[in-house]
């Protein structure tokens, strides 16, 4: 009863120092220089994103990822426009027109982005932390739709700008779209699947997947194929 009587007692910006002091502290101990192949930092990441405060500080990892994505592809987008002359225009709800138009000029950003958050690590331990208490998520109509975006993004760089699809890759996309899809079940009412979503949806191409570390296929992937299966079931 203390333990709730804390929580009910704890002021919100308490609350939200808690929550970033979380995203501070896994942003700092894990990472591409880190020791640790990706799958294990991002189980540790998960893991690290447990208690009152986990769940609420992984839907904060996926949405400064998602703005910082953003504001990235938008300031690209506009570097891309004042040398060409021509207006790219960022929608946030479908990137892959953007990207459709640009490429191969438009450089994809999700490795280096200035947050210091990496996907295949800090999204997807956050991601797996979600899924796990999918519904205790904050603000899931919000969270839904940063799912999405990363998705839409995470594709769009294997379709547009020649992002090797390997299987940290296509392991983050399989989190992505079944964490949305149990988010999804949690909601009274589903909100429709962005525009991105549907029109894979209506593809059935099967991309090869390669190992992490060495220029060899180990499996394939229909990104189409999965989004129906998962969402649609």
């Amino acid at each position: 009863m203390r333990w709730f009587r804390r929580r009910r007692d704890e002021r919100p910006d308490q609350q939200d120092a808690a929550r970033q002091a979380m995203i501070d502290d896994v942003r700092q101990r894990f990472g591409v220089q880190r020791p640790g192949s990706f799958p294990q930092q991002a189980a540790a990441v998960a893991e690290a994103l447990t208690g009152p405060d986990g769940v609420a500080a992984a839907a904060g990892i996926v949405r400064e990822f998602a703005d910082s994505a953003h504001a990235e592809v938008q300031r690209l987008a506009a570097d891309l426009s004042r040398h060409t002359g021509y207006r790219f225009v960022v929608d946030r709800a479908n990137y892959r027109s953007v990207w459709r138009e640009a490429a191969p000029h438009l450089r994809w950003p999700l490795f280096e982005l200035p947050c210091g958050l990496f996907p295949y690590v800090h999204v997807a331990g956050a991601v797996r932390a979600i899924s796990a208490r999918v519904k205790r998520a904050p603000d899931p109509m919000r969270l839904h739709g940063h799912l999405f975006e990363i998705l839409d993004l995470t594709v769009a760089g294997w379709e547009f700008a020649s992002i090797r699809v390997d299987t940290d890759g296509t392991a983050l996309a399989g989190l992505l779209i079944s964490t949305a899809r149990d988010l999804r079940m949690t909601m009274s009412k589903e909100p429709p699947l962005p525009p991105p979503v549907r029109e894979l949806m209506r593809r059935n191409n099967t991309i090869d997947v390669y190992a992490p570390d060495a220029h060899r296929i180990v499996g394939a992937m229909n990104p189409g194929r999965e989004m129906r299966e998962v969402l649609l079931a």
